[in-house]
């Protein structure tokens, strides 16, 4: 059982009433900074990024442009139209400029996508990003596949393709891998769902976590973006926030037909990036920028596979197989989730993500990021002294 000090009680009220006025998502660090000055927080394990991928992004942005004062006029000047910043940009993706669409964050994507080319019947997976089924408009019908907590969320992808099709979806949606459990669908397994399901209008990949997914000891980035050529049904959406740690920044991208491509550009999104955004593509595609994060990358997989593997290792928790750079728990202690996030907030501060509003969860559930070395043990710390204390 965890209790609260009257004092922190006070602030579990002003928490709630943040959370309530953000809907199904989490306000992030500054509002609550900002609104509650009695909070300290130590670790963000509630928002979803590399800490080493943004250190060298810093180390670039300090060289190329607080350095040589280049920040003035990236501020002063408007950025590029969106066709220039897609055209290096679709070269390094070894894509057609005409397939891609850069916008600000996966979010302006992913609505975009919605609004403008799903109709009929959308089949999202559960449980999932809530956007996706969010955004539908009323000329839209979501139907749900259901991932078993008894399979440990894991996707079949035979079934998953047997629901699509006695639902007569005319779109999908899979997020790969899923957001909030960490789940992986092979890269066979994408092929055979883009052949079974052909004749749909719309095939949606999300692969903002796939940076994080090792299906092999090579390491290689199993993407699904070079298929849009034989699948022009297929849509490929990446955020570039999770693995490049630059959520402020608001930078994304959307791999589709060409035509999907020509009615965005027709309707907006002329300016819709910023000139921090602009920079941040420039020197995604530069060689020597790529080999070093290749480098962090690779030594963050090893770094959050581990710290699953002291998770899955505290009484009390139990952790979700995940190829993400977060991982699923259940609280099997009879702790509520609510409770044990707020506590870790308030007294060590250490934000979580309570997943109690995610629909297709049934039980106490909260996801937890992987930070550095060092804020995962005291996220391990933090997790065995409250339930220590609690029983």
């Amino acid at each position: 059982m965890i209790t609260f000090t009257p004092k922190e009680k006070a602030i579990v009220d002003k928490i709630k009433e943040l959370k309530k006025a953000s809907g199904s998502h989490s306000p992030n660090k500054l509002t609550m900074l900002n609104s509650i000055p009695e909070l300290s927080i130590k670790v963000d394990a509630c928002f979803l990024s590399n800490p080493y991928a943004n250190d060298l992004f810093l180390e670039y942005l300090n060289r190329d442009i607080i350095e040589t004062g280049l920040l003035k006029e990236i501020i002063e000047t408007y950025p590029s139209q969106n066709r220039a910043i897609a055209k290096p940009l679709a070269g390094h993706l070894r894509i057609n400029p005409e397939n891609l669409f850069v916008g600000n964050g996966a979010i302006e994507i992913i609505q975009a996508i919605i609004h403008r080319f799903v109709k009929g019947k959308l089949l999202v997976t559960l449980p999932t990003f809530s956007s996706y089924y969010e955004f539908a408009t009323p000329e839209t019908k979501v139907v749900w596949h259901y991932l078993k907590k008894e399979n440990n969320f894991k996707f079949n992808t035979e079934e998953f393709i047997k629901t699509a099709k006695n639902q007569k979806a005319n779109s999908v949606v899979i997020i790969n891998p899923n957001n909030p459990d960490g789940g992986y669908i092979p890269h066979s397994e994408i092929l055979l769902i883009l052949k079974e399901l052909a004749g749909l209008d719309n095939i949606i990949i999300d692969e903002s976590f796939i940076h994080f997914a090792l299906e092999d000891k090579t390491g290689e980035i199993m993407t699904a973006t070079e298929l849009i050529l034989k699948y022009p049904n297929l849509v490929v959406i990446k955020s570039m926030s999770k693995d490049f740690g630059i959520a402020g920044i608001r930078a994304g991208y959307g791999v589709m037909s060409e035509a999907k491509v020509a009615t965005l550009l027709q309707n907006g999104y002329l300016w819709n990036l910023s000139g921090l955004a602009e920079y941040f593509f420039g020197i995604y595609t530069k060689p020597d920028f790529s080999q070093a994060y290749e480098k962090v990358r690779k030594e963050y997989i090893k770094t959050t596979q581990a710290f699953f593997k002291e998770l899955a290792a505290v009484p009390g928790l139990k952790t979700y197989p995940s190829q993400a750079n977060f991982a699923l728990v259940e609280l099997t202690n009879g702790a509520r989730a609510e409770d044990a996030v707020l506590k870790l907030l308030i007294s060590k501060g250490i934000h979580l993500r309570d997943c109690g509003d995610k629909l297709g969860l049934s039980g106490e559930f909260i996801r937890v990021a992987s930070r550095t070395v060092e804020e995962n043990k005291m996220i391990v710390s933090a997790f065995r002294e409250l339930f220590s204390e609690s029983n």
